[in-house]
């Protein structure tokens, strides 16, 4: 699924029903560029297999609404840049995420609001300072 929808400048939903991601390792880039997303629900999603989740959502500048509220990310090795430059994020729920000390999360929130990056480090202590720079 790397690279899936990137660059789908004009894209601004996409409804996920039955969509079958149990086997997916790579979801990096999945959604980059995606200027005009403004909201994404990806609860249905199974992410127990992904290794790489680097840039997913990197550059999503509308995006607004996310649910990412089920995504397991106990395998997952890259988080840089996640969501970097999703500066109209209002809030997410990653309480879910125990920080694994194998994950990189680099740059994860780079460019989102002072607002967003906040409530993130008062929801989740566990997520490491090289997440905000």
């Amino acid at each position: 699924m790397n690279n899936m929808f990137s660059g789908c400048f004009t894209l601004k939903r996409i409804i996920f029903t039955q969509f079958n991601t149990n086997n997916v390792t790579d979801m990096s880039y999945m959604f980059y560029g995606c200027t005009s997303l403004d909201e994404l629900n990806l609860s249905n999603f199974n992410t127990t297999n992904v290794i790489n989740m680097s840039h997913m959502f990197d550059q999503c500048s509308s995006l607004v609404k996310l649910n990412i509220n089920h995504f397991n990310i106990n395998n997952v090795k890259y988080m840089t840049h996640m969501f970097s430059w999703c500066n109209s994020l209002q809030n997410i729920n990653l309480f879910r995420f125990e920080k694994n000390k194998s994950i990189n999360v680099s740059w994860m929130f780079n460019g989102c609001s002072y607002e967003l990056k906040k409530k993130i480090r008062k929801q989740n202590k566990n997520i490491g300072k090289s997440a905000f720079t």
